[in-house]
């Protein structure tokens, strides 16, 4: 008998491929959710268009004033079965799933001039013109803010790290791997 993990969350750096990586669970039967995806949300009802700038201010103003796994929360009261929970940034988040059952935690990465090339390949300069404004970018992300982004943090729980450098089918062979 194999053990399939109910919730498979996806944490990891722009542009790493965790879009990509939660495409594959899904084509596996696995529900989609996504926490950014509750801060283009409150975006969207302030009738704010949801640039990466804007996200992360947002996300870190929601984890401020509801408590930092409030993303995490909101997510889990939508998931009815077995999920795929992709953006977590923040160890309180990954605290909160972890109390889910079935949940493993991947972090996916790659190089940040890969990262940045695919970024610029998909048309989202991200709040980025150049790879250095990219990478400080990326450093600002992983600052010790309790109710900021932390994906240092998250990295370091990482039950699983898969890294994406190569090919599209080498990340799937990965994923196998997972499953």
């Amino acid at each position: 008998m194999t053990f399939r993990y109910r919730l498979i969350g996806l944490t990891g750096s722009n542009g790493a491929g965790k879009g990509e990586a939660a495409a594959f669970l899904k084509d596996r039967g696995y529900s989609y959710f996504s926490l950014s995806d509750e801060i283009r949300e409150e975006l969207g009802r302030q009738g704010l268009e949801p640039t990466r700038d804007r996200l992360i201010r947002q996300g870190n103003e929601l984890r401020a004033r509801f408590g930092p796994d409030v993303l995490a929360r909101r997510v889990m009261a939508k998931v009815g079965g077995e999920a795929v929970i992709d953006s977590i940034r923040n160890p309180h988040e990954v605290a909160f799933l972890r109390s889910q059952e079935g949940f493993i935690l991947a972090a996916v990465d790659a190089p940040v001039e890969l990262r940045y090339a695919r970024v610029l390949k998909r048309g989202r300069m991200e709040s980025a013109e150049t790879l250095e404004e990219f990478a400080a970018k990326e450093r600002e992300e992983m600052r010790n803010d309790p109710n900021g982004q932390q994906l240092q943090e998250c990295f370091r729980l990482a039950d699983i790290r898969l890294l994406n450098d190569g090919t599209v089918e080498e990340l799937h062979r990965r994923l196998e791997v997972l499953l």
